[in-house]
């Protein structure tokens, strides 16, 4: 007897996207139709998008997938932070398929299982994916829009130290060597100041990001001075990105939630960029 797949089911749809197939790819589709597609590049390695609900974010993180149009990957790596569960690991996901209303996404379970086997930090595991994580999440139907069919490797960090970025840099770029492939990094910017603080801090992190400095990115944001509840994956994505060939790093947006809701007092902030040659 063939054993069941093992499915990871929305834990936000409805909630923060549409959960009706009709209306999440009208809603995906006219947020690209508005987002800016930058000057063809050679290879686009790296996207940095946000998590937020798509009533916040979504414009935002349209940026960053349509610079993907028509481009084919072999596998998509996707990076989160977790909000909800507490680990020392990076969890690469053990199951068959993450599934959003568009439908199933398969996981590369060869390349998955071949990741988690690099370092005892890696851990091949559903810890971290399970339940109303979002940051993951959120980013897929976008992906299944732009790309259509392809193959996933979801990956929540738990501890986003130094050495956990280390380790998921290193393995990412073993791994992926020689492959036509995609790392997406999820993240937000600072959290409930009001709109001029948000704007200081978050400015750090697009100055950083503009330069291709993850170098500067993790010590500024060990000190204080910027903030990214996904700045692990982000910098961990840069650096595997570097090491595979990327050249170049650009912001192409960046907004708040004030620019949405009218409110400054307490915002959160968002951005997209590419990582490319």
């Amino acid at each position: 007897m063939q054993k069941a797949l093992t499915i990871r089911k929305p834990g936000v749809a409805g909630l923060f996207y549409s959960g009706k197939k009709e209306t999440l790819e009208r809603e995906v589709a006219i947020y690209l139709e508005s987002a800016t597609q930058m000057e063809i590049v050679n290879r686009v390695y790296g996207l940095v998008s946000p998590h937020a609900g798509y009533m916040y974010s979504g414009g935002v993180a349209a940026r960053s997938y349509r610079q993907i149009v028509d481009r084919e990957f072999e596998v998509v790596v996707v990076i989160a932070p977790s909000h909800h569960v507490y680990f020392e690991e990076i969890s690469v996901y053990d199951g068959d398929a993450y599934r959003t209303p568009l439908g199933d996404i398969p996981v590369h379970k060869e390349l998955a299982r071949e990741l988690a086997n690099k370092h005892p930090n890696l851990i091949y595991s559903s810890i971290g994916h399970e339940g109303d994580e979002h940051s993951l999440e959120v980013q897929l139907p976008f992906l299944q829009h732009v790309l259509g069919d392809f193959r996933l490797i979801a990956i929540v960090m738990g501890n986003q130290d130094h050495a956990n970025i280390m380790v998921l840099a290193d393995a990412l770029t073993e791994l992926l060597k020689g492959k036509q492939a995609l790392i997406v990094a999820s993240s937000d910017l600072s959290h409930y100041h009001s709109s001029d603080k948000a704007n200081v801090l978050d400015n750090v992190v697009v100055e950083h990001i503009n330069n291709f400095d993850e170098d500067r990115l993790e010590e500024d944001l060990q000190r204080g001075l910027c903030e990214m509840c996904g700045g692990g994956p982000v910098i961990a994505m840069m650096k595997a990105c570097r090491n595979l060939g990327a050249n170049k790093s650009k912001v192409l947006i960046y907004r708040n939630s004030g620019d949405v809701t009218g409110e400054r007092s307490q915002v959160v902030g968002y951005l997209s960029a590419m990582i490319y040659k």
